[in-house]
This record gives structure tokens, sequence and C-alpha cells, in this order.
């Protein structure tokens, strides 16, 4: 079993920049790859970054450029910095891991957008 918390998230104004944590209750040198999503009222939880234990990554087309996804497996962290961020971004943003067959999803830190 895989606890996650997410921390860092709040409210910014448009262009600025915030940076997530997600800090898990083991180590996650083993685990396969961690995450990020996020989710708005009455749309489905979409991928936005996640790293996988060799440090690939893989980001969502629409935070390229703008996001990076990083881990500190001697910390059992993984971090999101979110730089330029629109409106659009608004949302309850989740960390998940997985690992061989299972998964686990922390419950979420809101990330607001707006002047």
């Amino acid at each position: 079993q895989v606890q996650l918390v997410e921390s860092g998230g709040g409210l910014v104004q448009p262009g600025g920049s915030l940076r997530l944590s997600c800090a898990a209750s083991r180590s996650i040198f083993s685990i396969y790859a961690m995450g990020w999503y996020r989710q708005v009222p009455g749309k489905q939880r979409e991928l936005v970054a996640e790293i996988a234990s060799g440090s690939n990554t893989n980001y969502a087309d629409s935070v390229k450029g703008r996001f990076t996804i990083s881990r500190d497996n001697a910390k059992n962290t993984v971090y999101l910095q979110m730089n330029s961020l629109k409106p659009e971004d608004t949302a309850v943003y989740y960390c998940h891991a997985v690992y061989s067959s299972a998964s686990w999803w922390g419950r979420g830190t809101q990330v607001t957008v707006s002047s």
C-alpha cells in the first residue's frame, strides 16, 4: 500500500508559477511511474505529466514547455513545477503512482488560476 499526499496548490494569477509536491509513504525507487493528473467538474481526469523510474518523462500537449515533472527518490517525492499558468489550468491536481498491476491516487490539491 502506498499513500500519496499532495501539497502546493493555491490561487495564482495568470502568468504565475506554482510547484506541487507529492510525498509517498514508501520508497518510490522501484515504482514504475509517477504522475500528475487533473480534473475539473464535469470532465474526465486527464494526464498532465508522468515520470518513469528511469526518469523518462511524458507531458500533455497543453502543458509542454510550461510544466516540468521531476522526482527525488531520496525524499520519496515527485514535483510538478508549473510556469506561465493559464486560467484553463484551473483544476484539482492528483498524484498517481503505478507499480506492476497496482496503482494509487492522492486526494488532490486545488489549483486556481485567476486574476
